[in-house]
């Protein structure tokens, strides 16, 4: 019987540098449809469907779990995908973990997670909103099925305001994409101003069929990336990445604003520990969580 609950980076990225934590899927596939997307090579590039008998084999799994170690949900699918407003199995997971005192971090692009505000608000939970651009139409081209930029700043400010801590994704920096400094350093400030603490940046990281479609939507890059990539870049554990030198400029604009703003920040997966890079207890926010219940 597969296991719900899993220890999280199991292919151990040398360059990853977050901290022991479980990782939980309610779904598998992902209906946000993101060309960029890492996790489509091995769940797939298709819609949400909920994991069978998720709930059941959650409660076997925690009986074994360690409530030392955060549970991050989710890592590889949304967890607030448009099916979850009917089904809640998120939410569902969310009462279970929540009520038995688990630290839990939501990874999402979704503002349905405003929903689930009376459970967040109450127990150890802290929010990780991924926010790639503040620009609505690149972000539909990117992100076609995802909730608008507008509406996850909407999320982030009611959030905080019910004091729920707040971390932010950058990610991932496309170089040619989302990579102007002027516009990175406008968007930190923008999640600043609506309370967010915590900024986690990093660079676009190639798969061979994320790369496919993001060059058929960006047919004018498509040259320049495979340059970059697969020419000067380097494979890393299944996975394509930029010349270390243009990974730390691209990311530079994120890491001066969050300064700037007085934030937290960190990189993610680029193996970057210095402090020009990583000044925060945690790379992925899971720093923030509150222990409400213990």
């Amino acid at each position: 019987m597969p296991h719900y609950l899993r220890l999280f980076d199991p292919w151990k990225n040398p360059l990853c540098t977050c901290p022991p934590k479980y990782s939980l899927q309610p779904y598998t596939g992902c209906s946000h449809k993101c060309l960029y997307c890492y996790a489509s090579s091995y769940i797939g590039y298709r819609d949400s469907l909920p994991k069978k008998d998720f709930i059941k084999k959650l409660l076997r799994d925690l009986r074994k779990a360690d409530k030392n170690l955060p549970v991050s949900i989710s890592n590889s699918s949304d967890p607030y995908p448009p099916m979850e407003k009917e089904i809640k199995l998120t939410r569902q997971a969310l009462k279970l973990l929540l009520n038995l005192g688990f630290k839990v971090l939501i990874v999402t692009k979704s503002n349905l997670v405003l929903r689930d505000v009376d459970l967040l608000s109450s127990g150890n939970a802290s929010i990780s909103l991924t926010i790639t651009t503040l620009n609505e139409a690149l972000a539909k081209r990117m992100e076609p099925h995802a909730p608008p930029p507008s509406a996850r700043l909407t999320a982030i400010k009611k959030l905080c305001e019910e004091g729920i801590p707040v971390s932010v994704r950058i990610d991932p920096i496309i170089p040619g994409i989302n990579d102007d400094p002027a516009e990175l350093e406008e968007l930190v400030s923008r999640v600043a101003d609506k309370g967010a603490l915590h900024i986690v940046a990093s660079t676009y990281k190639v798969k061979l069929d994320n790369l496919g479609r993001m060059s058929r939507a960006f047919p004018e890059k498509a040259v320049e990336w495979r340059k970059l990539y697969l020419k000067y870049g380097a494979r890393i554990k299944g996975y394509w990445y930029l010349p270390e030198r243009l990974r730390k400029r691209l990311l530079e604009p994120v890491l001066k604003q969050a300064r700037k703003e007085r934030i937290s920040y960190a990189v993610c997966r680029e193996g970057f520990r210095s402090k020009d890079f990583f000044n925060a207890p945690s790379c992925d926010g899971s720093h923030l969580i509150p222990l409400r219940i213990l």
